[in-house]
């Protein structure tokens, strides 16, 4: 199977854990069909946001109208970021459009060049782009991500959390939609963190993600249950922890893991998922 395919089959029930996790309010069938091989088409935001346009109505185009020209005429940077983030949060707040509204807010948060608001918009498009199935939107978020956690942390090289976070970006975002040598990238990143400091749970975290989406299975394991040790009720790391071990053909430990991922997530939806997969492993 070829390898971007893979990541998709594999991802299983740990990526319904992330669309709970981060408000995706529907989950995704456990068998995926994999995608049949065809060149994707990079994704244009502002043509994005001409085609939202469409379907606004009269007075939301009217207030929108009002932000956009308070853009172009925001010749101070205070101004144009005043103008950006109102624009990202008219389309977050009224017409709930995902993709305007992180590229404004990232918009906004160049212009103000503070680790805060770098930070803040870059962790939230890496939560977005986590479950997002579409190459071409893929792309977009993990280069717009990737650009943001860099800008953050060229002001504050000392954060490991920001180091964490482009990691992340690469094993999620890059490698799903590039190839193996971007998931390594993302594994090296981390790697600098872990040595830094062998107790930082979230790298140790992506690192057993990273293992599992690149089919180094024992290493994966290793990573998750070190971090299930530190944090029993870790629900993402205890389904991918399940999932590794069915992808490595341990079906006795996989069952088990994805019984107690039932208790910890305790949905009726995301058990059905689990009973689903239990099954076919008997």
């Amino acid at each position: 199977m070829p390898k971007k395919q893979l990541i998709i089959a594999v991802i299983g029930l740990a990526l319904v854990i992330i669309l709970f996790k981060f408000g995706n309010t529907i989950a995704p069938k456990s068998k995926v069909e994999a995608p049949v091989a065809k060149a994707v088409k990079s994704f244009d935001i502002l043509q994005f946001i001409g085609e939202e346009k469409k379907h606004l109505s009269a007075s939301q185009l009217v207030n929108l109208s009002k932000l956009e020209n308070s853009v172009t005429r925001g010749d101070v940077i205070s101004q144009s970021i005043t103008a950006n983030t109102q624009l990202a949060n008219f389309w977050k707040d009224s017409v709930k459009s995902f993709e305007p509204y992180a590229y404004y807010l990232s918009e906004a948060a160049k212009l103000d060049k503070s680790e805060k608001n770098l930070t803040f918009a870059a962790q939230l498009i890496l939560n977005n782009l986590r479950a997002e199935q579409d190459e071409a939107k893929l792309k977009w978020k993990t280069a717009t991500a990737v650009a943001l956690f860099e800008k953050a942390i060229e002001l504050n090289p000392e954060n490991d959390d920001l180091k964490v976070g482009l990691g992340s970006c690469y094993i999620f975002g890059k490698g799903r939609a590039g190839g193996p040598e971007e998931t390594m990238k993302g594994i090296q990143q981390l790697l600098s963190v872990v040595r830094k400091d062998s107790n930082n749970m979230k790298a140790h975290m992506m690192l057993g993600v990273g293992g599992f989406v690149s089919g180094q299975y024992d290493k994966a394991i290793e990573r998750l249950q070190k971090v299930i040790k530190a944090q029993p009720d870790n629900i993402e790391a205890v389904a991918f922890l399940a999932d590794a071990y069915a992808a490595k053909g341990d079906k006795a430990e996989a069952i088990k893991w994805y019984t107690i991922s039932k208790r910890l997530v305790n949905d009726s939806h995301y058990s059905q998922e689990v009973d689903e997969r239990i099954k076919g492993l008997q």
